[in-house]
């Protein structure tokens, strides 16, 4: 047998650790990878069972359209892009800044993250699945190429719920406390501490019916946050009765006059559609108590503007939070900025410091599962806008 010379030990030796330590080093890079998706999958369970994020029934390999995928366009931070390449390996991620960018990566894409417009659709002849961040798709469905049967899209649906529903209870309590008239006389310096709330005296909330127009994921959220401060929560949905135990009763569409009769705050939540549009009319507002007040963070089509200014001038209502108006923008002279009770804000309930990651974490699952062919969140029902 034959031994290698002494003097060859501390090369061989030095080679035999090299591959130790490169094994190690792999092994560790793998483990940690491992542990960062397992991370990345915990995090999107609570996400899910937080916010009741809905699973499609069908598999994306199921649906009209679907091929492997080799190309994605979205409009992502460049320097986080290794989050979307990191669920989907081997698929192209190309990440854009502006329209003007996506429309020239489109070609070639099966899926657009962050755009729905016509021309990327019209450019974009292997799109199949689109992912827009907002929750509301009224435009998107209604381009012609959305509607040939063969599209799949999702939204960012209840995403920002939580932040809305305290955006909804931070204007009912701004409202019930007086605090846009203690705002005026504090621009002016004015230390006056009787106030005229027009219709009777500050309301405290305790014990108070508050009708939440919409229960779905933000209206949910809103109307766990009443029942925190000891509200009695009544509710309308579109198809169903079904409610969490905090909302006492759950009526149907065409129950929402008779509620609104019951309710010292209504709070509307409800998204835009055929039946919802102008629903908040005013019939709805002779319906409610002169004491109440309207809170509206759903959609500003669902509100005939005029209607609301001509209740809150004849004392219909006592006063209105607005984070979404029809028009909007709202243009700077138009009569709902000096009418008295109201409180606007420019159409941004949706955005917190969790918002965006939670998202962008929407947008991670969505990408590893359509590449995998498997089923998403918040897919939109095209026909029906929702």
């Amino acid at each position: 047998m034959r031994f290698c010379n002494a003097r060859a030990w501390p090369a061989g030796l030095a080679l035999l650790l090299a591959g130790v330590l490169l094994l190690a080093g792999s092994a560790h890079a793998s483990s940690l990878a491992e542990e960062k998706e397992q991370l990345r999958r915990n995090a999107v369970q609570e996400l899910v069972t937080q916010l009741g994020l809905r699973e499609s029934a069908v598999a994306s390999r199921d649906l009209p359209g679907w091929h492997d995928v080799k190309r994605v366009v979205a409009r992502y931070p460049a320097d986080r892009v290794d989050e979307l390449q990191a669920v989907a390996p081997g698929v192209e991620i190309v990440a854009v800044d502006d329209v003007a960018q996506a429309l020239d990566a489109i070609d070639g894409a099966q899926a657009l993250i962050g755009y729905c417009g016509p021309d990327l659709l019209e450019k974009g002849a292997t799109l199949h699945w689109i992912q827009v961040y907002s929750s509301g798709v009224e435009r998107c469905v209604a381009l012609p190429q959305m509607r040939t049967g063969d599209k799949l899209l999702t939204n960012g649906q209840r995403i920002g719920s939580p932040a809305l529903a305290e955006h909804a209870i931070a204007l009912m309590m701004a409202l019930a406390r007086g605090l846009d008239r203690y705002y005026v006389n504090q621009l002016e310096g004015d230390w006056e501490r009787s106030v005229d709330l027009g219709q009777g005296e500050f309301l405290e909330l305790e014990g108070r019916t508050v009708l939440i127009v919409g229960l779905g994921g933000i209206g949910t959220q809103v109307a766990q946050r009443a029942h925190g401060l000891g509200m009695r929560v009544i509710a309308t949905r579109g198809s169903r009765r079904e409610g969490p135990d905090y909302v006492d009763y759950v009526g149907l569409g065409e129950e929402t006059l008779d509620l609104a009769r019951q309710a010292d705050v209504v709070i509307n939540a409800a998204p835009l559609t055929d039946r919802t549009r102008g629903m908040f009319d005013a019939a709805f507002f002779k319906a409610m108590k002169p004491t109440a007040y309207f809170v509206s963070i759903g959609r500003g089509q669902s509100t005939v503007t005029d209607d609301l200014i001509a209740a809150l001038e004849a004392g219909e209502l006592a006063g209105a939070g607005l984070d979404v108006t029809d028009p909007e923008p709202l243009p700077a002279d138009h009569a709902l900025w000096r009418t008295p009770r109201v409180i606007i804000t420019p159409h941004t309930a949706g955005r917190s410091d969790r918002t965006r990651e939670r998202l962008y974490l929407l947008v991670q699952e969505n990408l590893r599962r359509y590449v995998a062919g498997e089923p998403l969140y918040s897919v939109v029902d095209i026909e029906r806008g929702y």
